[in-house]
């Protein structure tokens, strides 16, 4: 195929795909959307070298790393200390998918699909590209297919799970505010105090704002991303270069060598990010109607296993916490969709169950800062380094 042909076919695919998202207030995500025109147009005739006719797939696989290394820049220390209750349950969330997974999804399904799960179900599309890389390195096939698979199924999962224990906590503020036992009065004042921001003296200082061009933060993030590959090698990997490059981009951010958010700085995620999809998008090229169907036993398994594994270790840890059932499953349950979905529920619950302006801005307070950073702890920190250590296993 042509690979100006093959471009336009894809992006079309992607840029219907964020319609339909939209849409349906991301009921059906873009990559569910995408997954199911790839899969079918394959099955009906569609040229399964398109992505690599594309000319984009070695783009995407060196990309990888820098995204992950960019990913380490929008980490706020600060942010993580505030919320440090959701981060504990988010990270007993995790522990909670691994150890269901390979205790008891291991003489179920296998211990290599139970395996391969835990760090996808555990965050979505970098820890799925890690286990699906890996699988291919080893010639797996049917475990990269299923690694894409369970990319797309678990947002079908997770949006109905988290919704209905946000709706439970929603309940339970609104029954607090109408009794009066909410101090939204006291809230109020502590939002409507400015305080100074306070800024903070970085190792390095900030480049001019003309300076922090798209090839200037690229660069510097190449250079971060190398080092970390760099230092992978010498450890023998032993800690996966990947891991490496999270724990680098918060370093070098914190230092101030690289941009906090570098990658949307340079007015290049959101292209990046649709590269990495790519990836997972060929392995859908070998997937035959024989071959999901092959799957549907430890496909649907593990996804329920690791919610058992989610609900369990969440609800148990926010009761040691203070946390309502509720508030701590749907914290859980944030890693099998991330952002933007935790912040179109929390806006969504909100809406539907406080009865005036009041008691929706009293709820969205209370349980949105929980989501965002349940989101961003388990997608963007926990499940890339989950995947590091399993695929080691597989």
């Amino acid at each position: 195929m042509d690979s100006t042909l093959a471009f336009t076919i894809i992006f079309v695919v992607l840029g219907i795909g964020d319609y339909v998202a939209y849409k349906t207030k991301a009921i059906i995500s873009m990559i569910v959307f995408s997954s199911v025109v790839f899969l079918v147009g394959f099955w009906l005739g569609l040229p399964k070298t398109i992505f690599v006719d594309s000319n984009l797939l070695p783009v995407a696989a060196l990309m990888i790393g820098v995204m992950i290394t960019h990913m380490g820049t929008i980490i706020s220390i600060k942010e993580l200390a505030k919320q440090w209750k959701t981060v504990v349950i988010s990270l007993a969330s995790i522990i909670g998918i691994a150890a269901i997974l390979i205790l008891i999804g291991s003489p179920l399904i296998g211990k290599v699909y139970a395996i391969s799960a835990a760090p996808p179900i555990s965050g979505g599309l970098v820890a799925s590209l890690l286990v699906s890389e890996t699988a291919k390195a080893q010639n797996l096939p049917e475990i990269a297919l299923f690694a894409t698979l369970l990319l797309s199924l678990q947002f079908l999962f997770g949006y109905p799970i988290a919704s209905i224990c946000l709706k439970a906590e929603a309940k339970k503020i609104s029954s607090a505010f109408r009794v009066n036992k909410l101090d939204t009065n006291a809230e109020e004042k502590s939002h409507s105090k400015v305080e100074e921001p306070v800024e903070k003296r970085k190792l390095i200082p900030e480049l001019p704002v003309e300076l922090q061009t798209s090839a200037i933060i690229l660069a510097k993030l190449a250079l971060v991303t190398l080092l970390s590959f760099q230092i992978a090698a010498l450890l023998n990997g032993v800690i996966n270069k990947m891991v490496i490059c999270l724990i680098a981009g918060v370093i070098f951010s914190e230092i101030g060598f690289l941009e906090k958010n570098a990658m949307v700085k340079a007015n290049t995620f959101g292209f990046v990010v649709n590269l990495a999809l790519l990836l997972a998008y060929n392995n859908l090229s070998t997937a035959t109607p024989q071959a999901v169907y092959s799957l549907l036993v430890p496909l649907f398994g593990s996804l329920i296993l690791g919610i058992i594994g989610i609900a369990i270790f969440s609800i148990v840890a926010g009761k040691f916490l203070g946390y309502s059932w509720g508030i701590s499953f749907a914290i859980g349950s944030s890693a099998l969709f991330g952002f933007p979905g935790t912040y179109i529920l929390s806006n969504e619950v909100s809406t539907a169950e406080g009865q005036n302006e009041e008691e929706r801005k009293a709820i969205l307070d209370s349980i949105l800062p929980k989501m965002l950073v349940a989101g961003f702890v388990s997608v963007t920190i926990a499940s890339v380094i989950l995947a590091g250590v399993m695929v080691k296993m597989i």
